[in-house]
């Protein structure tokens, strides 16, 4: 699919592997819409690769369409990459016994929000004006990817929310891509590993654990960068024979229990 010209909306793409797809779509001629709720960073990469930052809540539907609006200004909104997105880590029992010990069903309520219903409110709103789009030479009126994670399928302990947060987006994707086969809308999901971004830090001493993370990766024995997850995204964008499938991108690592 030709992506020169057209629009593209990118939420969380003011950082890590959001800003790394936002740049690969704007080198390969997208007008890249940045929707993150972090203003300085997002608007600093807009001006970088001549796009527009929108500030965006994926829990609040008005802010999504008007970032979808702003698209649409902008040209043919063809790609959506859904990269917003928070982790969590609590275990689904407390030690005590009590029931005030036991998760909170606050956070499990919150990642849930937004990493599963924040895709799908974004994804159904975009998916809404692709449709009224002419279809390309290829036949794509435009392409979604979503970002999931390996703990869809290999959840760690106390990874209960966030799994069954990316879980759900693993399960989306089939059904969604059939909806919108009808409208010539595709629809794919990565997996991301283990992803170097600065949700680990910086020094010394965040060299070496990411280094000792790194080693229980298949090959290479390394963290994965986003420009890695960019050019999947780019792929899944750009060709036309990619729809429905989920593709892990983690060099081939298997997550222990813990």
């Amino acid at each position: 699919m030709e992506i020169t010209e057209a629009s593209a909306i990118v939420t969380g793409g003011a950082s890590g592997i959001g800003a790394a797809a936002a740049r690969r779509l704007a080198a390969g001629g997208a007008r890249v819409v940045v929707a993150d709720l972090n203003a300085e960073k997002g608007e600093a990469l807009a001006r970088k690769i001549g796009g527009v930052y929108v500030n965006v809540d994926v829990t609040d539907t008005e802010q999504i369409e008007a970032a979808v609006d702003k698209a649409v200004e902008l040209g043919p909104l063809r790609v959506l990459v859904n990269s917003a997105g928070i982790g969590s880590a609590q275990r689904t029992i407390g030690k005590d016994g009590e029931f005030d010990s036991a998760h909170s069903l606050d956070l499990y309520k919150k990642v849930v929000g937004i990493n599963l219903i924040g895709t799908f409110d974004t994804l159904r709103l975009a998916a809404t004006a692709m449709s009224r789009n002419e279809p390309t030479g290829s036949g794509d009126r435009g392409a979604v990817v979503n970002m999931a994670s390996v703990a869809a399928f290999d959840g760690q302990i106390g990874q209960a929310a966030y799994s069954s947060s990316k879980g759900g987006v693993v399960g989306m994707t089939l059904p969604v891509a059939r909806d919108l086969s009808a409208v010539g809308v595709r629809v794919n999901t990565i997996a991301p590993g283990l992803i170097e971004t600065p949700i680990y830090g910086e020094g010394p001493e965040s060299e070496q654990f990411k280094a000792k993370l790194g080693e229980s990766v298949l090959f290479p024995k390394r963290l994965g960068t986003p420009d890695e997850l960019a050019s999947m995204v780019l792929e899944l964008v750009t060709n036309s024979y990619m729809n429905a499938e989920v593709v892990r991108v983690d060099g081939g690592i298997r997550m222990p229990p813990k």
